[in-house]
């Protein structure tokens, strides 16, 4: 991670005070003292802050209508917390509130990481930071990505630290990959990806291109309580990053040294061109589409077809009713339709900030097969070792030092790949920050990561980003499935063809919807005390659980000490291992409102059990997991597609 003491003294930091009137960008209609008492002190108290700091006369007057119409629960929902770090940084709904994405939580953020900065970094004010953006726009509250991205800016320019903020959208990868190419000391990307349209988030990222993880999280949440009073009317003015000379426009520089990166994933660029096969994508009214574009053609590879209501970026996402390309067919309508209409083989979709790839083959009886996260990994994690191998001599030793990394919650493919081919596995917390702080390590001790993943149709070949990263992914899976397709072999041809040498790995992932965060608490407990045993429950279904993880107590049952290897994570998470060969998962997820849960069984290479029979199995456990388990019509829970 990098050094994080605090340097004597740090950088002379902007005080708080209040602003005269000319210096404020907009007019306040209202001081505190002309506000109504709810009745609450405490909630008083907290309208007349919010009231007192915000600059913005939309949010402003979010918090005026809620008071006026005496909607007193949903002020107290709003402002009686604060936002948190999650598994991806800080994500909420947009709009008035402490606990939501605005103008004044985002100052606040952006005033807490420099003050945490300028006591880690000598250097912070040379080598700045870089801000990144999507097009995500809410307009009745004034916010949108940009207009975020802008503000943040000025924060850093007020304390006069250089700052990288591209001038136009950009896909995530770029921001992590921009931080170390330009030696910045952080990274700051304003999106909320694959969530609903309401939603917007803040993703930092340490000086090595990692998302940023314990304790540097802990503390920056420190520096923000510190820093809760904007220190003045310059960190709301988002022309500021135009005038200042501390503002670069890293766009160009990056692309370009994107593209280079690109080359080293490409095999076969030579007969690209020629390939028969033909590409849908869509980029869900995000980023991607012209990323994607300019990834096929680094390729060589002929340019994939758009599909031109979802091509160009709309903050509304119109087509789609939640833009995750992870939710399969009823997200992918209008891409599979435009396939079969050009006669396309190959769907590929970007999420909105083109971090994650969902991929999708026309068979042979004419129907879709939409693979899993779980299922491109296997097809990948083969795809870049076997190039790996035909592209240098092969060396033992060599092949040791090499690693692929996954999630924990995701498909053991790579694991069986690693074990017979003589590679180094790894495995990490869910959340990709983990795999990048992971790859981050193995570099320093001079190992080479090969590729790594997440089951949510996260993928990153190589390691020049130390992030998924959906643009090249959708590059490397169009030459793997060009490669395939001169070799008269489908994706579902070779995926099997993997199955057969490594074993047969079926896996499912679900989940149910809990909007009521005490709630998934009590399910929770209930399971670490199931029906007032005291214990764990001690079988799923037909099956005996033999061993037990739970990541937020650090208990591993299979460790002699108990001690869980992996990182105590303050989330909810809970690993079953069961006699029948399943290993089942349930966690709380750290970026929506869902409990997810995950299930896999794995065959012996070449074995002879029955595919169909451990399905069966698969689903007994899974339909265990969720009725007994999680008791969804006990709890009010909505289930997936419901």
């Amino acid at each position: 991670m990098g050094d994080s003491g605090a340097v004597n003294g740090g950088l002379d930091l902007p005080s708080p005070r209040e602003d005269t009137p000319e210096d404020l960008p907009s007019p306040r209609e209202d001081t505190p003292k002309d506000l109504p008492s709810t009745g609450d002190p405490s909630l008083d108290s907290a309208v007349e802050q919010w009231m007192l700091w915000d600059r913005n006369p939309q949010t402003r007057a979010q918090i005026r209508s809620l008071l006026d119409q005496a909607q007193f629960s949903e002020l107290r929902s709003r402002l009686s917390s604060r936002l948190s770090f999650g598994t991806a940084g800080l994500r909420a709904k947009m709009g008035a509130g402490f606990n939501r994405i605005n103008d004044l939580t985002v100052i606040q953020s952006t005033q807490g990481l420099c003050t945490y900065l300028s006591r880690c970094v000598s250097d912070l004010k040379e080598r700045g930071v870089v801000i990144g953006y999507d097009t995500r726009a809410q307009p009745e509250s004034g916010c949108s990505s940009q207009r975020l991205a802008r503000l943040a800016a000025a924060v850093f320019l007020t304390a006069d630290v250089t700052v990288h903020l591209f001038s136009s959208y950009v896909p995530t990868p770029f921001v992590p990959f921009a931080v170390l190419k330009l030696g910045a000391t952080a990274g700051i990307m304003i999106t909320a990806s694959h969530n609903h349209k309401e939603d917007n988030g803040y993703k930092v990222y340490w000086r090595n291109g990692a998302q940023m993880i314990a304790p540097h999280d802990r503390q920056v949440l420190l520096c923000i309580r510190e820093q809760l009073q904007p220190w003045g009317a310059p960190c709301w003015s988002q022309e500021l990053s135009a005038k200042s000379h501390k503002r670069t426009d890293p766009l160009q520089e990056i692309s370009r040294a994107y593209d280079d990166e690109l080359r080293n994933l490409c095999f076969y660029r030579d007969v690209n061109a020629a390939s028969a096969l033909k590409v849908v994508h869509s980029s869900f009214h995000g980023v991607g589409h012209e990323f994607v574009r300019k990834s096929f053609e680094v390729f060589g590879l002929n340019p994939p077809i758009p599909v031109h209501e979802q091509k160009d970026p709309d903050p509304d996402f119109p087509t789609v009713s939640v833009p995750n390309p992870e939710e399969g067919a009823p997200v992918l309508t209008l891409a599979l339709a435009l396939a079969d209409k050009e006669e396309a083989q190959l769907v590929l979709a970007t999420d909105p900030d083109a971090d994650r790839l969902a991929v999708a083959e026309k068979e042979a009886s004419g129907q879709w097969r939409i693979f899993s996260g779980n299922e491109v990994a296997a097809l990948l994690g083969w795809w870049m070792l076997l190039n790996h191998r035909q592209n240098q001599e092969r060396d033992q030793d060599e092949d040791r030092g090499l690693f692929m990394l996954a999630t924990t919650v995701s498909s053991k493919i790579l694991q069986s790949i690693c074990h017979k081919e003589g590679l180094s596995y790894e495995e990490t917390l869910p959340g990709f920050k983990w795999i990048g702080n992971r790859i981050h390590e193995l570099q320093k001790s001079g190992h080479k990561v090969l590729f790594s993943f997440e089951e949510s149709i996260g993928f990153l070949c190589g390691a020049a980003v130390p992030e998924k990263d959906g643009v090249s992914a959708a590059a490397v899976v169009a030459e793997m499935a060009s490669f395939l397709h001169r070799q008269n072999l489908s994706l579902s041809c070779q995926l099997q063809n993997i199955y057969h040498t490594y074993g047969f790995h079926t896996a499912v992932t679900t989940y149910v919807i809990c909007n009521d965060p005490p709630t998934v608490d009590r399910i929770f407990s209930r399971i670490r005390d199931f029906d007032g045993s005291g214990t764990y429950p001690r079988t799923c279904g037909s099956s005996a659980i033999t061993a037990v993880r739970d990541i937020g107590r650090g208990y591993d049952s299979r460790q002699d000490d108990q001690r869980s290897v992996l990182p105590v994570s303050s989330g909810h998470m809970i690993t079953f291992w069961l006699q029948n060969g399943v290993t089942a998962t349930l966690r709380k997820s750290g970026t929506e409102n869902k409990i997810k849960v995950y299930a896999e069984i794995c065959a012996e290479p070449q074995g002879g059990d029955s595919v169909a029979q451990l399905e069966a199995e698969l689903q007994a456990v899974t339909a265990t997991l969720l009725d007994e388990f999680l008791e969804p019509e006990k709890n009010h829970l909505i289930r997936r597609g419901v």
